[in-house]
């Protein structure tokens, strides 16, 4: 009897997101392929049995690593791969380094990206076979970062990412169904968690989940 695997193919390009769906159905042999294509609608697929997500790094609710960071902290379980157009090696490496299970670049074939997707399945990582070496001081400040993002609550992390946004106590309490005090308490956790003494520090230390997309670097 075949193995069976529930893939979610996390991606807002309806496009790209369809065609590698259609390819992970079609050649990965017991593959069950869902879609999302924000980071709410990926959470709530979360809940029930998932063997393997592919997530791109620009979507909406999550900016560059923290759709990564939050799935790995809060579903540890689950291997991640990103599939992004930024390829960059220092991104590569810090997505790896943020606990990624492998990173596919947009660019490579489609038989690249199933045979990716067939190496993680099975318990290995894929990156491009071209990487150069990763910058261990980056490692370094990446490492503390994300240990201290892990102890925010999943709450705190949408707080957190909705202030890196530029919104308000009561626009954030709006989005999230909530009131502005327990926004405000959120927050004094969330600087706490991160060391920092006020909303302006958190935002800036949270910049560094913040990745470049690649069409705005194709308009300099």
């Amino acid at each position: 009897m075949s193995n069976t695997y529930t893939i979610i193919v996390a991606d807002d390009h309806p496009l790209f997101r369809a065609a590698l769906t259609q390819a992970i159905g079609t050649q990965v042999d017991g593959a069950d392929v869902l879609e999302a294509e924000h980071l709410q609608h990926l959470e709530h697929q979360m809940r029930s049995e998932v063997d393997l997500v592919l997530l791109d790094l620009h979507m909406p609710g999550a900016n560059g690593f923290s759709g990564l960071i939050y799935l790995r902290t809060h579903f540890p379980s689950v291997p991640v791969v990103v599939v992004s157009g930024n390829e960059q090696p220092s991104v590569i490496h810090r997505a790896m380094h943020f606990g990624a299970a492998g990173f596919i670049p947009k660019s490579s074939s489609m038989t690249d990206i199933i045979d990716a997707v067939k190496t993680i399945l099975n318990g290995g990582q894929w990156v491009p076979a071209d990487l150069p070496a990763a910058d261990q001081a980056m490692d370094a400040q990446d490492s503390k970062f994300a240990d201290q993002l892990a102890s925010l609550t999943p709450q705190q992390f949408k707080v957190m990412v909705m202030l890196t946004e530029g919104l308000l106590n009561k626009q954030i309490a709006y989005e999230l169904s909530v009131s502005e005090a327990t926004i405000k308490a959120h927050v004094t956790a969330i600087l706490r968690k991160l060391g920092v003494y006020s909303r302006t520090q958190a935002v800036i230390m949270a910049g560094r989940l913040r990745i470049e997309h690649p069409q705005d670097e194709a308009v300099k």
